[in-house]
């Protein structure tokens, strides 16, 4: 009845984020673990049969389900989900829902069913199926968009993708998220902290949050995960879901009919319990139990809940209601009969071409051209100009055009960004992973794209984990392009017209933050004079695919690296410096710690200096300095 993360590799090593090690988890009897990290496809697959190994010593050799967020993406949140490492990598669900494409979404869900079985993970905690009504919140990268039909199709595509028509030993369970919708929140804040915890609905849109939920409780999902948000202003307690009986046993439970496994979100006894923190810590499991919750995710203390039985507080009946549900799926999942896997075929299976190259096609499909002007920068670009590049590594146009050091000698410049946020909490802290708050680009930023575009035609590439302004930069680009996690190779693919954007925009971008503040959080499209609409998508004219540059062409463009003045360390993720071979070698001399430290898998999309200082922390100021300083003068 519990789900923590446990550390790959060493069992006696501490686990991550301040979890025990493996040894203490399997020592406590908990046979569900949740994975961070992922070396490798045959580093994974070995420590999970060890893991079930060590479990059949155990009384009863109750095999462990071993579970994962989302990894065959970019996003990189220790909270949320991860970047895809040895998995093939796709867009976030929002570049599916800018797709639309329901066929692609099941094919999706089977590869990274197969990929998981290889490597031992037999329950996914996904999909994350609410509705980003809400531009501001962290969390929208993580959906299908704003548009509930789309969210209906692609929710039930991906469960049956993964689950196939019924759950069987072939299978990984879904976990869909989160009951009953996450996306209204106040302010466009989110409730893993707690100055997010209110969910509002002053549109009344209630239901259409839940729809989606009971489109794939209908396609049979698994498991359900409640948030950690508190309604306001509705006929339910004001409560976190979890802790809510009228929502879990009475809606979820009684109303729709689900009789799935309920995994409460990640720490809500002692980290989130929103509402109920006058409650000592027994008295908050209860109530859980209480509203029907079988399992508590994050949590680490069978303890806890055998004495509450043992002392007469909990019965032993209901502890079998929900035991009785967690044995039958792994039953059903074919771990009782056979929990191993073949360490050699996970390598083989795990990030195979054909995955790959479908995962990129797929990334270059779902960009989504906003703006595409008359001129050189009319895309897609001619082949063997002159480019200046921010953002990306110039790698990835060799053999497409020849990459000058300055603007002043391009024939186009192509910048890569993505959406702004505010930078929250201490860097490594979990706060840090969530871009949160205003949308508006800094003004910093709109400046130096102005002096960009004075000098050269200008293609901005955004990335889009979240609503953006974009405003701002409309004056200034020739050409505009939003993409939901891509690879320079995808982003280039379309750049050159060997991919053709096909996506449309599955969430409005309004055109202001005065419009995002008067609009409802649970109501779709619901901003003043939008930049660019839902659905709002511009198409190649005329469009043949090209090919692909071949080795020749590769070797005869020429790549130039700007000299002064290359990154803007504020704005730079440590991700793109560490393809740089310049500034691999600076930052392996200054901060040799970097490259083995344990976050930085979860930390390549943020900022060099946010990165730096997680890393070296306040003990050594001087020595950071030194090699920012470093960094400065490329």
């Amino acid at each position: 009845m519990f789900q923590p993360l446990a550390g790959v590799g060493d069992f006696d090593a501490p686990g991550p984020i301040g979890y025990p090690s493996t040894q203490t988890l399997l020592d406590r009897r908990i046979n569900h673990f949740n994975t961070l990290q992922a070396p490798g496809a045959r580093e994974l697959a070995e420590w999970a049969n060890a893991v079930q190994e060590e479990a059949r010593t155990q009384p009863f050799a109750i095999p462990v389900t071993i579970s994962s967020d989302p990894r065959h993406a970019f996003g990189n949140n220790p909270g949320t989900g991860l970047a895809s490492g040895p998995f093939s990598q796709w867009p976030e669900p929002l570049g599916f829902g800018a797709l639309d494409d329901a066929e692609l979404m099941q094919r999706y869900g089977d590869i990274v069913r197969r990929e998981y079985r290889a490597v031992g993970i037999s329950l996914g905690l996904h999909p994350q199926i609410d509705l980003a009504t809400d531009p501001r919140w962290s969390r929208a990268g993580g959906t299908y968009g704003e548009s509930v039909e789309i969210t209906r199709r692609l929710g039930v595509a991906y469960v049956r993708g993964l689950q196939g028509e019924r759950l069987g030993p072939d299978s990984v369970a879904a976990m869909g998220k989160h009951f009953p919708g996450g996306g209204p929140q106040l302010d466009g804040e989110d409730p893993h902290f707690d100055y997010g915890r209110e969910q509002v609905y002053p549109g009344r849109m209630w239901d259409l949050h839940l729809q989606p939920f009971k489109d794939v409780i209908a396609a049979g999902i698994s498991q359900m995960m409640p948030y950690y948000g508190v309604p306001m202003g509705t006929e339910y307690e004001e409560v976190g879901f979890s802790f809510n009986r009228k929502i879990v046993n009475d809606l979820l439970r009684q109303q729709l009919g689900f009789d799935g496994i309920v995994c409460s979100d990640w720490g809500i006894i002692g980290a989130t319990p929103w509402g109920v923190e006058h409650l000592t810590f027994e008295q908050r499991m209860i109530k859980a139990l209480d509203a029907g919750i079988d399992q508590f995710g994050g949590e680490a203390i069978p303890d806890v809940l055998v004495g509450l039985v043992r002392a007469g507080k909990l019965s032993e009946a209901r502890i079998d209601e929900s035991a009785r549900r967690l044995l039958r799926e792994k039953f059903t999942l074919g771990l009782f009969d056979n929990p191993f896997v073949d360490a050699e075929r996970a390598e083989a299976v795990v990030g195979a071409a054909d995955a790959r190259e479908t995962g990129l096609a797929a990334q270059a499909a779902a960009h989504t051209l906003l703006v595409n002007s008359p001129g050189s920068a009319r895309l897609p670009l001619r082949h063997g100009i002159s480019v200046y590049v921010e953002g990306m590594d110039p790698l990835a146009l060799a053999g497409r055009a020849n990459v000058v050091a300055t603007p002043q000698e391009a024939d186009v410049a192509i910048l890569r960004t993505a959406a702004p946020f505010e930078q929250r909490g201490y860097p490594g802290d979990l706060e840090s992973f969530f871009h949160a708050g205003s949308l508006d680009f800094p003004d910093e930023d709109v400046q130096h794209l102005q002096e960009i575009a004075s000098a050269a035609p200008t293609v901005v590439g955004v990335y889009l984990d979240r609503g953006a302004i974009l405003t701002p930069l409309l004056p200034h680009v020739d050409s505009l392009i939003a993409e939901f996690g891509a690879s320079d190779e995808a982003f280039a693919r379309v750049l050159f017209g060997e991919a053709e954007p096909r996506g449309r925009l599955p969430m409005e971008l309004p055109s202001s933050m005065t419009a995002v503040r008067a609009s409802r959080p649970d109501v779709p499209s619901d901003s003043e004079n939008p930049a660019f609409e839902f659905g709002f998508g511009l198409r190649y004219e005329d469009w043949r695919p090209r090919p692909h540059p071949t080795e020749e062409e590769q070797f005869a463009t020429t790549l130039a690296r700007r000299s002064g003045g290359r990154y803007r360390l504020n704005r730079t993720s440590i991700g793109l410096l560490l393809k740089d071979p310049d500034a691999r070698t600076i930052l392996a001399e200054g901060v040799p710690e970097l490259l083995d430290h344990p976050m930085l898998n979860v930390a390549l999309g943020m900022d060099v200096r946010s990165v730096l200082t997680m890393v070296v922390g306040g003990a050594d100021e001087s020595r950071l300095q030194r090699t920012l300083t470093r960094l400065s003068m490329l």
